[in-house]
């Protein structure tokens, strides 16, 4: 039987450059729009909620496992493409270093974790989880940068940020278990 899994970023955050980004916590609006998910429809399904082990990302999985009655299950290695080289950014000059991230994908930018080994990890990490052959669909739950990238992988394009998910973050896509293949791109998480 073909199952569904998901792959859904974090929604927005509490930016605060005195703290490693890893631990940001989602912000009053974030929290807001993840409460809006709801346990039947689409999520009904869900039998797994797999998240990165960032904080917002745990977050975010915790608000909707909650409601599905489940546990979470945190994966270490599914967090954001490593960017503590050069710490907090501005937007502007974040913005920037993400088209490099994205344009360049063989390439580290500024000591970031290059794009096509962030890829292959957050890859590795869901073809882990799948493997296993749990029934029910699944909910990854993590981050935009390593979610392009998954999005890339499994709708089998080239790396590029053309592909990023919409503005605000808290979006998903979604693909068969069994194939692989994409059911549809980014969603507003509202949609679920």
């Amino acid at each position: 039987m073909t199952n569904v899994v998901r792959y859904l970023t974090h929604p927005q955050v509490n930016i605060d450059p005195s703290i490693p980004v890893p631990r940001w916590g989602l912000s009053e609006v974030g929290r807001a729009r993840t409460e809006t998910v709801m346990a039947t429809g689409p999520l009904s399904g869900t039998t797994q909620v797999i998240s990165s082990g960032e904080r917002k990302a745990i977050e975010t999985a915790e608000i909707i496992a909650a409601k599905l009655g489940i546990d979470v299950e945190v994966r270490e290695a599914m967090h954001e493409n490593d960017r503590s080289a050069t710490g907090f950014l501005v937007p502007d000059e974040f913005e920037a270093m993400a088209n490099q991230f994205f344009g360049q994908p063989h390439v580290s930018i500024r000591g970031w974790e290059r794009a096509v080994d962030a890829q292959l990890r957050i890859v590795g990490e869901v073809e882990h989880v799948l493997a296993r052959g749990t029934p029910g669909d699944v909910l990854f739950v993590g981050h935009g940068g390593v979610g392009t990238l998954l999005f890339c992988h499994y709708s089998g394009l080239a790396i590029d940020r053309v592909h990023d998910q919409l503005a605000g973050g808290g979006c998903c896509f979604a693909f068969t278990s069994h194939g692989r293949r994409v059911l549809h791109g980014w969603r507003r998480l509202e949609e679920l």
